[in-house]
């Protein structure tokens, strides 16, 4: 399939690793140049490295921030299109909360939550969809977790603060879909990061149990029998931020093998 993505300018937040590293990877295969973000600055800059070695004709652009700090964000945007002159696609990405029982959370965990998983996103779309409007067209693309449909006992935090992000989402496609720009959600399940293994370790070292049969029970109840990758993630998102996809959006869609048991 023709993306039409080739020459188009991609920001990746939360791109030195994982889900954000694939997609920063597969924005980079379609011929995008890629503006990518992330806290660790080696690991970043190795994945900026390895896009570059692989695509010589792609752009690569990289800045070592916090997204949830708001200054940060828009000035990584601002010097984006100074660099580029465009922004078509941005993924405001980042790391999960914490896993904790509900009781166990503090009021600062609750506050870190919501500044890296909803306000950094709040905080993008603010910054690009003014350049987004002036060229009549775009497209944003959040990730969250199919906890937003399905939650998952431990995970609390991402349970309620990544459910506001579909509020987000449909508030914004009804807001801008006149401009060319479209908004989507992706919600993976349980992806094979460093994230989800620290999860099945939790689990794992509660029951005192071997992780590999924690991880075994998991994929028992996942349709497919395994969990998905980081690069069939990312395929769905350069799907949403491609030009056939026009049609689609205020939609949240799921990557999970099928886990979520919802109609």
């Amino acid at each position: 399939m023709e993306t039409g993505l080739k020459g188009r300018v991609a920001i990746v937040a939360g791109s030195s690793q994982g889900i954000g590293r694939a997609a920063a990877f597969a924005f980079a295969a379609e011929g995008a140049h890629v503006a990518l973000c992330a806290r660790r600055e080696p690991e970043l800059e190795k994945t900026a490295a390895e896009i570059r070695g692989q695509h010589p004709d792609v752009e690569v652009f990289t800045k070592a921030f916090d997204v949830a700090h708001d200054g940060a964000v828009k000035v990584f945007v601002t010097a984006v299109h100074e660099r580029f002159g465009r922004i078509d696609v941005c993924v405001p990405n980042a790391g999960g909360p914490p896993a904790k029982p509900f009781l166990d959370t503090t009021l600062e965990e609750w506050e870190r939550a919501w500044q890296l998983n909803l306000r950094s996103a709040i905080v993008f779309a603010q910054a690009v969809i003014p350049h987004m409007q002036k060229q009549r067209w775009g497209r944003i693309v959040t990730l969250t977790s199919y906890t937003v449909k399905q939650p998952v006992p431990e995970l609390v935090l991402s349970n309620t603060i990544r459910a506001g992000m579909l509020g987000l989402v449909r508030s914004l496609a009804g807001q801008f879909g006149r401009d060319g720009i479209t908004v989507n959600n992706v919600g993976p399940g349980f992806t094979a990061t460093d994230r989800s293994r620290s999860l099945l370790e939790g689990r794992a070292k509660n029951r005192n149990v071997p992780l590999e049969q924690v991880q075994r029970e998991l994929e028992q109840e996942i349709p497919i029998g395994r969990m998905a990758t980081p690069e069939e993630v990312a395929a769905t998102i350069v799907w949403l931020a491609s030009v056939p996809a026009a049609s689609i959006t205020g939609q949240t869609v799921l990557v999970d093998g099928g886990s979520y048991k919802g109609i």
